[in-house]
C-alpha cells in the first residue's frame, strides 16, 4: 500500500458536504464502511443532507482530483477508449500488478473508492459484494478501477473490475444504457459447487427463478425448458432488439401469479444496486413493452445434482439480457438498455 507523501495531492473537502472537513469526512465514511451500515453509522444531517442525487459520481470527481500524474498514467483513459466498454467474467481494467486498489492508492483514496462502490450498490448488495470479493480474490483491495473521460464534464465513467465483477458509475454519460453498460457479477465459494450452492451470495436468485418454473404447468414447462445454455462469454450481452428471435416462454403465456413471481424476481435481482439505477432499469423495461415483452428460459444442461432445480436460466427482452449461469459456480451477465439493436451488441 502506498505511503502518504508530500507529493501526493491532499483530499481537502468533499464538494457536496457544505464544508465538512476532509478528515472528518473520511473518518466518518471509513467508520461507516467498517461497520457495514451507513444508515446506522453516518449522521444524515452532516453528510447526506446536502448530498447530490448521484453521490457516487461526485466522489469519482473527488478521487480524480486527488490523483498524482503517475496514478493517472495507469488508471485514466479517454472516454472513447475500448476498455471502457469491455466486459468479461474475470479481467482487470488496468494491470493489477501495479494498479490494484491496495497498491496504487493512498489509504484516503482507497476509502473514496469504497465510497464510490457503496454509492452504486444498495446496503444489502454492498455486503454481498464484499463477501463475494473476499471469497473470489482475497478482498476489495485486489480489484482494479479506472476513470474514462473527465469527471465533472458531460462524459465520464468509473469502472471497477476483477474476478466475477464488472460494475460502473457513469452519471448518465453513456447513452442508451442502464448501469453505464453491460455489467457482470458472480461468486465461487468453491469452483465446483454443491447442488444447493451453500454460502453462495447469489444463489437465492436462482431459487426465486425456479419458483416460477415450479409454478408452471406441463405445457408451460415445455416452452420454458431448453436443452442447451448460451455460451458463457461476452456474446451473452448481445441485445436482439424488437425483431429478434428470443427463445423461451413469453411472459404473455404466464398466469397473473406467475407473472408476479417474475416481476418479484427481477426486483430482487436489481435490489443489489442503487435506487437510481434500478429506476432506470425498469424505465428501460417499460419503454420496450414491459414485462409482457420478456421471455424466460431454463436449461437442462449442467444441472448440478440432476435435481431439476435449474442452475442456468435467462430472462431476455428486446433491450434486456439477464443470464444466470449457476454451474459449476455463478456467472451472471447483465445488459439493460433503452432500446435494442436487432442482434448487435449495443454500442456503449
Amino acid at each position: 500500500m502506498p505511503k502518504e507523501s508530500a507529493s501526493r495531492p491532499r483530499i481537502e473537502v468533499c464538494p457536496d458536504c457544505d464544508g465538512f472537513s476532509r478528515r472528518s469526512f473520511l473518518k466518518t465514511v471509513g467508520g461507516a464502511l467498517v461497520a457495514g451500515s451507513a444508515a446506522s453509522a453516518l449522521p444524515a444531517t452532516r453528510v447526506w443532507a446536502a448530498a447530490p442525487k448521484r453521490p457516487a459520481e461526485t466522489t469519482v470527481k473527488l478521487l480524480y482530483d486527488s490523483l498524482t500524474a503517475e496514478q493517472r498514467k495507469i488508471m485514466h483513459f479517454p472516454f472513447d477508449h475500448e476498455k471502457r466498454s469491455h466486459i468479461s467474467n474475470n479481467w482487470h481494467v488496468v494491470d493489477n500488478e501495479v494498479g490494484a486498489i491496495g497498491k496504487l492508492y493512498s489509504s484516503d483514496q482507497q476509502e473514496l473508492i469504497r465510497l464510490i462502490f457503496k454509492g452504486v450498490t444498495s446496503e444489502d448488495g454492498y455486503e454481498r459484494f464484499m463477501k463475494q470479493m473476499d471469497d473470489d480474490a482475497g478482498g476489495f483491495e485486489h480489484y482494479t478501477c479506472a476513470i474514462f473521460g473527465e469527471p465533472g464534464t458531460h462524459q465520464f465513467e468509473w469502472v471497477l473490475t476483477g474476478r466475477h465483477l464488472t460494475i460502473r458509475a457513469d452519471g448518465d454519460s453513456v447513452a442508451n444504457s442502464a448501469f453505464g453498460g453491460p455489467i457482470f457479477y458472480g461468486h465461487a465459494v468453491q469452483f465446483n459447487e454443491e447442488p444447493d450452492h451453500p454460502g453462495n451470495v447469489w444463489w437465492h436468485q436462482a431459487r426465486m427463478a425456479n419458483d416460477i418454473f415450479q409454478a408452471m404447468d406441463g405445457k408451460q414447462r415445455e416452452k420454458a425448458l431448453l436443452p442447451s445454455a448460451p455460451p458463457d462469454d461476452e456474446s451473452a450481452v448481445i441485445l436482439r432488439g424488437p425483431k429478434g428471435d428470443i427463445p423461451g416462454i413469453s411472459a404473455t403465456d404466464l398466469a397473473a401469479d406467475q407473472k408476479g413471481l417474475l416481476e418479484k424476481t427481477l426486483k430482487n435481482m436489481l435490489s443489489m444496486y442503487r435506487a437510481s439505477d434500478v429506476e432506470e432499469a425498469f424505465e428501460c423495461i417499460e419503454r420496450n413493452g414491459g414485462i409482457d415483452k420478456l421471455r424466460l428460459s431454463f436449461y437442462k444442461d449442467e444441472d448440478i445434482g440432476s435435481d431439476g432445480i435449474w442452475d442456468r436460466w435467462r430472462v431476455e427482452g428486446p433491450a434486456l439480457v439477464w443470464y444466470f449461469r449457476g454451474s459449476p459456480h455463478v456467472h451472471t451477465w447483465v445488459h439493460i438498455a433503452h432500446s435494442g439493436t436487432n442482434g448487435q451488441r449495443a454500442r456503449i
